[in-house]
């Protein structure tokens, strides 16, 4: 196997392994925003997250929220950038990406602000983010790599 496909999978665990982690910690911080803004008689947040978060209103709560996705944005960027380096062979392709990164988050925003003359653009919105938090993306930048002449 060459090095270019071992660091190809590293990137790619890594990328799986960090989907996990935003899975537990968005469902549990989800349970936990339930809990305290419908004032739920118990949390159905992992113990050890409640532990974490104890006493922390919606306010705080919400922030969190936003602070991890971006945070998780960013570090999919980050190695969807990585994996074009190691698929392509140079930085050629970090300008379209984050432009792309960008561009879906606009298209985000566009589209939560329009949720409220249509509410289903709520779920495009919540979807968009979504591909931009987890390793969505960088699978087609893998794929995209078969595509390169050789």
């Amino acid at each position: 196997m060459s090095r270019r496909t071992i660091a190809s999978l590293a990137i790619l665990l890594v990328a799986i392994a960090m989907g996990a982690l935003r899975e537990f910690l968005f469902v549990n911080l989800n349970y936990q925003l339930d809990f305290v803004a419908h004032h739920r008689a118990f949390s159905y947040a992992h113990s050890q997250f409640q532990g974490w978060v104890a006493n922390w209103g919606l306010g705080e709560l919400s922030a969190l929220k936003w602070v991890l996705a971006l945070l998780f944005i960013a570090l999919n960027l980050a190695l969807a950038i990585l994996l074009a380096r190691v698929r392509m062979g140079d930085h050629r392709y970090r300008s379209a990406l984050v432009l792309g990164f960008v561009s879906i988050g606009v298209l985000a925003l566009l589209a939560h602000g329009l949720s409220g003359y249509v509410a289903g653009f709520r779920y495009v919105s919540i979807k968009l983010l979504h591909a931009l938090q987890y390793p969505v993306l960088l699978l087609l930048v893998w794929a995209a790599s078969w595509l390169k002449p050789r």
